[in-house]
C-alpha cells in the first residue's frame, strides 16, 4: 500500500489509550441510582462514551426521562462530574501493548498529543495519573467554547500546536466520532480493534486501516 510518511500521532484517550470504561460506567450508575434508576449493565457504557460528558451523563436516563433544559443537564452533570471525581482511577488502566509503543514513539522523537471529548480537566488528570511516563507534546479535552469531535477543530488545532501539516498526521481512536474528525481535519484515520465500539461502525465511520494491536501503528509512521 502507497502511504505517505506521516510525521505525528494523536490519539483519542477512553478507549484507544485507556480502558476507562468501568469507572466511566460506575460514575454513571451512581448518577442513576441517586434519581432512583436501575443502572446499566457495563457494555450497555460502550454506547454512551465517545460523545462528551454532557451527553454521557444525558444518555444514560431512560428514554422520556432524560434531562432537556439547560438547568436539568446542568444538573446531572454536576452529579456525574462528582461521581467521575470518586471513581476515575477505580480500575482504569492503559490498555496492553500502549506502553512499548510510546515507548517507541517518544524514544524516535515523534511528536504525540491526545485529543478527546472527554472534559479537558479529566483529561490531563488522567494523563497524568496513567500516562505520565512519556512527554506529550499537545494535551487537548473538551473545553466550553470549542466544538467537540467530530468538529476538526481540536485536531487541527493540536497539528497547528505541534507546526505539523494535518495530512502528515495519524489520528488514532475507537469510534466513528475519532474517524470522522480525523477525515473531516484531513489526518490519516487510524482505527483501533480493543476499543469501546464495534469495528464495523470504524470502517463505515471512514477508518483507512483497523489496527489489531497498538504495535501495528509503528507501521504507520516514516
Amino acid at each position: 500500500m502507497n502511504r505517505p510518511s506521516a510525521k505525528a500521532v494523536l490519539f483519542d484517550l477512553d478507549g484507544t489509550l485507556l480502558d476507562t470504561l468501568q469507572d466511566l460506567a460506575t460514575s454513571g450508575n451512581e448518577v442513576l441510582a441517586g434519581r432512583g434508576l436501575p443502572p446499566h449493565p457495563l457494555d450497555a457504557y460502550r454506547i454512551f462514551i465517545g460523545n462528551g460528558m454532557v451527553n454521557l451523563a444525558r444518555d444514560v436516563f431512560p428514554p422520556g426521562m432524560r434531562p432537556e433544559t439547560e438547568e436539568q443537564i446542568a444538573a446531572v452533570l454536576d452529579e456525574y462530574r462528582a461521581a467521575y471525581s470518586r471513581n476515575w482511577r477505580n480500575t482504569t488502566v492503559p490498555f496492553p501493548g500502549i506502553a512499548e509503543v510510546l515507548d517507541r514513539l517518544t524514544g524516535d522523537r515523534v511528536p504525540i498529543g491526545v485529543v478527546s471529548n472527554k472534559a479537558h480537566d479529566f483529561t490531563l488528570q488522567c494523563v497524568e495519573a496513567f500516562l505520565n511516563d512519556w512527554t506529550w507534546d499537545v494535551l487537548i479535552g473538551a473545553r466550553e467554547g470549542h466544538p467537540r469531535k467530530p468538529d476538526p477543530a481540536g485536531a487541527l488545532e493540536a497539528a497547528a500546536t505541534l507546526g505539523i501539516a494535518p495530512g502528515e498526521c495519524l489520528f488514532v481512536g475507537d469510534s466513528d466520532v475519532d474517524m470522522m474528525t480525523a477525515r473531516a481535519a484531513g489526518m490519516r484515520a487510524i482505527g483501533v480493534s480493543w476499543g469501546f465500539r464495534p469495528v464495523e461502525e470504524l470502517l463505515e465511520a471512514g477508518a483507512e486501516v483497523i489496527l489489531g494491536m497498538p504495535e501495528e501503528l509503528l507501521a504507520w509512521l516514516g
